[in-house]
């Protein structure tokens, strides 16, 4: 029997396939710094990463009026599960929500002064994570390529 012909090889050949061994890499890599920083976050502030993410969005544009809805959608989160981060938000003082002025069926959710607070400090321990993580390791000259190759992903993903 021809190598070829012996079953598995093909499946074998598809499964070690450099484009599924490459972004296998890029999976690994992204799920373990995301799991770095979720425990640096928990350890040194007491929040999640997930936390994190929407206090960065409240405090991007600190007029902006933001409801669970556009949350949800910013973090691919079902109304749910926004839902429950909200509450474990407001647990931990960090978020609160309020009635929307405009619209009476709506909420919206907005930081605490003690949320800007601990937002300061997780982006300084999200920036030491990522500079040693992800700076650090790749030459200075490829890290722009590298950070400019993703804008692009992004941007085709996002454009189809």
């Amino acid at each position: 029997m021809d190598a070829a012909d012996r079953p598995g090889d093909e499946a074998a050949r598809a499964a070690n396939s450099s484009l599924v061994q490459d972004f296998g890499l890029l999976i690994k890599a992204a799920t373990r710094l995301e799991q770095r920083i979720d425990s640096a976050l928990r350890r040194e502030c007491g929040i999640s990463h997930t936390m994190f993410e929407v206090l960065i969005r409240l405090c991007r544009r600190p007029d902006e009026e933001v409801t669970q809805r556009v949350l949800a959608d910013d973090l691919t989160l079902t109304s749910s599960g926004v839902t429950r981060l909200i509450d474990r938000m407001e647990e931990a003082a960090v978020a609160r929500r309020v009635p929307s002025p405009e619209d009476r069926r709506s909420v919206l959710v907005e930081v605490t002064g003690h949320g800007r607070s601990v937002f300061l400090r997780a982006a300084e321990v999200h920036a030491q994570v990522v500079e040693r993580y992800f700076v650090t390791p790749v030459p200075p000259g490829d890290y722009r390529r590298l950070t400019g190759s993703l804008g692009e992903i992004h941007k085709a993903l996002r454009d189809d």
